[in-house]
Order: structure tokens, then C-alpha cells, then sequence
């Protein structure tokens, strides 16, 4: 069985993005006037009717930055903030898995460069993510390809199976909170529901698919 998870809301609490850009911003390599439409960008998406290129949209704002800063700042948001945002429950699920040597692999509408350091954390390799494009190490502005975020997710998800000669529903465990992959969920043959959210929490109780909810997280303990 090869599991694949969805990282934000799913392995850790908060957006891996907003642990990055509060580093970057603090820093000064990212200027909000960058990011001001993420706002009402993630307004939209807690009403469920998100701008589906959203992230094509803001990288444009990106281009400039040198890639050396980029993986400084990425690997400071990981050491000071997404460490201690992991979920208790995820960690345990996926030393389990390891455990068994099944394979793992996120696969997130984050930036590539945001969840590097969670791979080397977890020892995870070739996950797939929003690739940020560079030019002599400089972001261009543009991403490789499409981000992966609703219906691009499964596409880019699919490729990666077909690509391993894989069954989907044979093969294929996928976990994520939102209702956004939903389509992905009823692609795979073994979908998780991890703290889904409104949306999907209705869907996996209707279809009869697991669903599981972490609430302690390496750095503190809340409650809901």
C-alpha cells in the first residue's frame, strides 16, 4: 500500500504557507504587498468557492527572490514554527507505516521549497507539490507546470500512479481534511478523512469512509 497524505490541516495544524510567509515577512525577504490577496483568497476558500489558480496568481508577485533565501527562510519556518504545529496522531500514523516499509509521499498545494524540511523530518522522498520555477537561482515568477490544488491535485496524483504502474484502488491510501480533494478521495481506494472540515466530514459520513481527528500537536496541546 502506498499513503499518501495531504500535509496542511492534515500532518500539521496550520498552513505550512502561513508558518512560511510570518518567517519570511518578519525577515524581510517578502514584502506583504506581495501577499495581499491571500486574505481574501482564504475567504473564499472557507466559503467554498476558492479561486481554483489562486497560487499561480501569487507566486507572479514572487519572481526576484533568490532560491538561497527562500530554503533559509523555509528551513527557520520548519525549526521555529512547523516543527511543534505537527500533529501528535500524524506522526504516529506515519512511523507506523514506515515501520511496515510502506511507502510514503505527501502531496500538498504547498511550495516544494515550504515542505522540504517536513520530508527530511519524516525521511520522505518525492512528494508532490507546487514546484516554484527558477532562473540561475532566481524565482522567475512562475511555477513548473500547474500548482496542485483541487482537480490539479488529482491530475498530478494520477500521472504519479500511472507513472508506477499502479493500481489506484488497489494500491492507493489517500488522507487529507478538505473538501477540495474529495475528488482525489473517491479516486484512491482507500480514503482517510483527517479532521475534514464541514464539507467533507458530510461527504465521508455518507460514503463510509474513515475518518480520523487529531488535536495534540509536538510544540503544545489545544482544544477545540
Amino acid at each position: 500500500m502506498i499513503h499518501i497524505f495531504d500535509v496542511d490541516h492534515t500532518v500539521i495544524d496550520k498552513s505550512g504557507a502561513w508558518h512560511f510567509l510570518r518567517e519570511a515577512l518578519g525577515d524581510g525577504v517578502i514584502r506583504f504587498s506581495q501577499i495581499r490577496r491571500l486574505p481574501f483568497d482564504w475567504i473564499k476558500y472557507k466559503i467554498r468557492s476558492p479561486d481554483m489558480d489562486f497560487i499561480e496568481t501569487t507566486v507572479k508577485k514572487l519572481a526576484g527572490i533568490k532560491k538561497s533565501e527562500l530554503m533559509r527562510i523555509s528551513d527557520l519556518a520548519f525549526e521555529r514554527r512547523v516543527k511543534g504545529d505537527i500533529f501528535i496522531g500524524a506522526e504516529k500514523l506515519i512511523r507506523e507505516i514506515q515501520k511496515k516499509s510502506e511507502k510514503i509521499i505527501f502531496a500538498t498545494s504547498s511550495l516544494d521549497i515550504i515542505i522540504n524540511p517536513l520530508e527530511r523530518f519524516f525521511g520522505i522522498e518525492g512528494s508532490l507539490a507546487s514546484q516554484l520555477e527558477f532562473s540561475d537561482e532566481i524565482t522567475t515568477g512562475s511555477l513548473v507546470g500547474l500548482s496542485l490544488f483541487g482537480d490539479k491535485k488529482k491530475t498530478a496524483v494520477k500521472a504519479w500512479i500511472e507513472k508506477n504502474g499502479l493500481d489506484p484502488k488497489k494500491d492507493i491510501s489517500f488522507y487529507s481534511d478538505s473538501y477540495t480533494d474529495i475528488p482525489l478521495l473517491e479516486y484512491c481506494g482507500k480514503p482517510v478523512a483527517v479532521n475534514p472540515d464541514f464539507t467533507l466530514t458530510k461527504e465521508a459520513n455518507k460514503r463510509g469512509w474513515e475518518i480520523i481527528r487529531f488535536k495534540e500537536v509536538l510544540g503544545k496541546k489545544f482544544t477545540q
